[in-house]
């Protein structure tokens, strides 16, 4: 391969050209036009679909990425989000300190914002999230008075009715508990859990399932995920997730299914993981539920000519195992632009994570992507319709 090229489908492409269209009788046109995809539905019959969202569309997968609102008013950003993806979560507006910042007051302005771009576009709206460790408000977490069990109680149940009784019938799936394990398999202690908790403490996963019954009462339509990361691969987190599942279906608990966030590094790919993630994504497909994947990033030291080639193999293999799976229903990037992304703040000496980088333009990680969403190879069995 030529310094600087990718391949693409197997053909060499400079990386300053992007595909523009594959054509009658195999014809090739080629486009020095960076950034830009075709609008939706406006690919020509027989060719290949030029944008992930109508590409996954071809195999009952919904695309999907996380989204702030701010940005929504800069042209390329939003012009992207509606042209590319089916999905859109908000990535904080609907996290409890923003949402519900004082005890007496809601704030839905960010998260309205979103949801009717989302409902504008002909997108769904997964809703992230409804109880979480962390970006709490100082009422919750630095109370006047001590909370007792019973004030928490009340004081979760009203939020998760008020937040998903506002939207019922447009947030199509929400991560009802996010993070709620600890790496070793037990349960993270913290204030909803056991200090105080909201009177399940030392009862295993009941705050996880009392939660999962509040949101599936105030709107019996929408799909509950519990949401973890660090459970991709077979470990003794994700056995203790596994087990959590396993139990709830057996008891009626109204899971839907388990979202896996797959913050990962070049390499994941490389060491065993990937087999270690089908065998998971088996086991929980077994129970009957979904699997989504929810916020993939692959994060890399520098945006180098290799790092994005490595970085491109990843993201095409992790969406490989995805499209073998059945069960799996989403592919989910945390974010699209590197613009936005939360990873140089978050884990320093980092970057370069997502498929677009800073200025809007497509990185090999999306077109390789594209060309494994356009392969039409032995990806298994796939739903006869997008869940």
């Amino acid at each position: 391969m030529a310094p600087g090229g990718q391949f693409l489908r197997g053909i060499p492409v400079s990386n300053r050209l992007t595909w523009c269209a594959l054509a009658f009788g195999g014809l090739l046109v080629l486009s020095g036009i960076r950034g830009s995809g075709i609008g939706i539905g406006s690919t020509p019959s027989g060719a290949e679909p030029q944008t992930l969202r109508m590409a996954a569309q071809s195999h009952h997968l919904l695309m999907g990425t996380a989204a702030d609102a701010g940005p929504l008013s800069h042209k390329l950003y939003a012009s992207t989000l509606q042209t590319e993806y089916s999905v859109l979560e908000p990535e904080t507006e609907m996290k409890f300190g923003l949402i519900h910042p004082e005890q007496t007051h809601y704030d839905f302005a960010g998260a309205d914002k979103l949801v009717n771009f989302a409902l504008a576009n002909g997108m769904k709206v997964r809703g992230h999230n409804l109880l979480w460790h962390n970006q709490l408000p100082d009422w919750i977490v630095s109370p006047a008075q001590p909370w007792t069990p019973a004030a928490l109680n009340k004081v979760l149940a009203d939020h998760i009715a008020t937040v998903v009784g506002r939207y019922r019938g447009k947030v199509y799936a929400w991560d009802v508990v996010n993070e709620p394990f600890n790496d070793d398999g037990s349960l993270r202690n913290y204030v909803w859990f056991d200090k105080p908790g909201i009177g399940f403490a030392g009862q295993g996963t009941r705050t996880i399932e009392q939660a999962l019954r509040w949101a599936h009462a105030a709107d019996p339509n929408a799909k509950l995920f519990v949401n973890e990361y660090g459970a991709e691969t077979m470990n003794a987190k994700s056995n203790a997730v596994y087990a959590m599942a396993k139990d709830f279906v057996r008891r009626g608990v109204p899971l839907s299914g388990i979202g896996l966030q797959l913050h990962v590094t070049p390499g994941f790919d490389q060491d065993g993981s990937l087999n270690d993630l089908s065998k998971n994504l088996r086991r929980l497909a077994a129970l009957g539920l979904e699997v989504q994947f929810t916020e993939v990033d692959v994060r890399q030291r520098d945006g180098s000519s290799f790092s994005q080639a490595e970085q491109a193999n990843t993201y095409k293999n992790l969406l490989d195992a995805c499209l073998r799976q059945p069960a799996c229903t989403l592919f989910q990037t945390w974010g699209f632009t590197d613009k936005y992304s939360w990873i140089p703040e978050s884990n320093p000496g980092y970057g370069w994570a997502l498929p677009f980088d800073k200025n809007y333009k497509k990185k090999r990680a999306y077109f390789a992507m594209l060309a494994k969403l356009n392969s039409r190879g032995n990806d298994g069995p796939r739903p006869s319709r997008s869940r």
